[in-house]
């Protein structure tokens, strides 16, 4: 691998959702960097890997770390769950690139929860979609509205991130009312999962309505059909195109 930092997207971490590039990274690794909670979903997977592991919210030191550990001449993965450019840490370690010159990047990429839960509930995705996160931590929730606002008024399905949490528990109501004045109708096809990939996996549909009051939390993807999706049994159609 040379002197080159791996940034490598797990999928939910389980080692069947991890695409071959990922796997061939890791293993060729000295040194696997990551948050806490993901590193201990793959540390089983990769027996005498040497782990190194930061909390929550210290993005930026764990990619200093890399760098450092680069530096000493070591063979480094930098992990995140899905995909690395997604919601990932392939944006902070591109910033902070230019400061290591000597040092190359390159991105793994893994399943995203978009596409990983879409398999669970159909074909939720099947047509022009977009992806949008709830969390207003790094993005200020007027410009999320008027992200989900713009979504479907030009009737894109949606996949939502980051749905609901401990702050924010309200959060999937609120986008639902957003989604409804923008045009939506309370009957438009929509489902969730839960653990994705991991212990204790859920999916559920229901409609746009019903979805005001369900319970999400931070390990939800919610999905959002378009104005011809419907639902089939426990399963979510957006057909390929409007003819």
């Amino acid at each position: 691998m040379g002197n080159v930092i791996w940034i490598v997207g797990i999928g939910p971490g389980s080692r069947e959702f991890m695409t071959g590039q990922a796997v061939a990274a890791i293993e060729a690794s000295d040194v696997v960097v990551g948050y806490s909670k993901y590193v201990e979903l793959i540390r089983n997977a990769f027996p005498g890997k040497e782990f190194r592991s930061t909390g929550m919210t210290r993005e930026i030191e764990r990619c200093a770390l890399c760098f450092d550990l680069a530096a000493e001449g070591k063979r480094v993965a930098l992990v995140c769950s899905g995909d690395a450019g997604v919601y990932g840490m392939a944006s902070p370690m591109l910033e902070l690139s230019a400061g290591y010159p000597d040092v190359e990047l390159a991105v793994a990429p893994g399943v995203t929860a978009a596409n990983s839960g879409a398999a669970l509930l159909g074909a939720p995705l099947g047509h022009d979609y977009c992806v949008v996160s709830l969390s207003d931590l790094l993005t200020p929730w007027p410009v999320i509205e008027k992200r989900l606002t713009a979504a479907i008024e030009a009737d894109f399905a949606l996949a939502i991130y980051n749905p609901a949490s401990h702050n924010r528990p309200d959060y999937l109501a609120k986008a639902c009312g957003v989604m409804l004045r923008a045009g939506a109708r309370e009957d438009r096809a929509c489902g969730y999962v839960e653990n994705i990939g991991r212990a204790g996996e859920t999916a559920a549909v229901c409609t746009l309505g019903e979805l005001k009051s369900r319970q999400v939390n931070m390990f939800t993807t919610v999905f959002i059909g378009n104005s011809q999706s419907y639902l089939l049994g426990n399963k979510i159609v957006t057909k390929r195109g409007y003819l």
